[in-house]
């Protein structure tokens, strides 16, 4: 048997197992928070149940870092009963690690600094900011980066939004202040996660399942925070860029997003 137990097909479950290992003397130094569906579950413990409501499946188990533990999460997930993915390894040196569950298929993804598909989102500094899962904010940016979003997005930011209120800090509030700096620098950015926001607001319709009170909190969060996005000043950067629109492309092409 693996150090920490064997892997468990549950995702909660080891998930559970993950964060305990993490807990442990020898890696309590090690900074690895959870992203994507898990996370988003985790940091909803009131509304969590909409995932299941609405038909979310969970997929895999990823994880946010920094570099400086490269080396220690490959010991851990090892310790855990992963394989690592030698060749992502080797292409991609220290931005990203791949682990496989060789008892259910599943697979574990490690980003280190950013995560970086359709626009990046940097998460230097910003993983002291919780104990478990990556800040509320860059949560939300995770899901309204995506060009081609698809239902299980929708579903997780739906989640998010009825948990968390939309504020100016991190404290169980999604962090507008942030998001609004970060897209008043990067027109192409601000053009997907508004284009977005406005779609989830839309969207929200379509779920018989949501009572009229999730929808009106869902949509009354949306709308104060595309006013806070509208209202922010914007860089020299961003309003050059959007002199070009939507002439040159503004987002770039990922051939197959992460399953979160």
């Amino acid at each position: 048997m693996d150090k920490f137990g064997e892997i468990q097909e549950d995702f909660y479950t080891e998930r559970t197992r993950i964060l305990d290992a993490l807990s442990q003397p020898e890696y309590q130094h090690v900074i690895m928070r959870l992203i994507g569906a898990l996370a988003f579950r985790t940091h909803c413990p009131q509304y969590g149940y909409i995932q299941d409501e609405l038909g979310r499946k969970f997929t895999d188990i990823d994880f946010a870092s920094y570099p400086r533990f490269f080396k220690d999460i490959s010991r851990l997930m090892a310790e855990l009963g992963y394989e690592e993915d030698k060749t992502v390894t080797q292409l991609f040196s220290e931005s990203r690690l791949l682990f496989h569950d060789p008892l259910y298929g599943r697979h574990i993804d490690v980003f280190f600094n950013k995560l970086d598909f359709c626009h990046p989102v940097n998460f230097v500094g910003r993983l002291e900011k919780e104990t478990l899962t990556l800040p509320l904010a860059e949560l939300l940016l995770e899901k309204m980066q995506i060009v081609k979003i698809n239902e299980k997005d929708l579903i997780d930011t739906i989640m998010l939004l009825r948990e968390h209120p939309i504020g100016n800090n991190d404290e169980e509030t999604i962090n507008g202040e942030l998001i609004t700096k970060t897209l008043a620098d990067d027109w192409g950015f601000w053009r997907t996660v508004t284009s977005n926001l406005k779609l989830v607001s839309e969207e929200l319709d379509h779920y018989s399942r949501l009572t009229n009170e999730d929808r009106r909190v869902v949509r009354d969060r949306i709308t104060q925070l595309l006013e806070q996005i509208n209202q922010q000043p914007k860089t020299t950067k961003w309003r050059m860029r959007a002199v070009v629109g939507e002439r040159l492309k503004w987002y770039k092409d990922v051939e197959e997003l992460i399953n979160r």
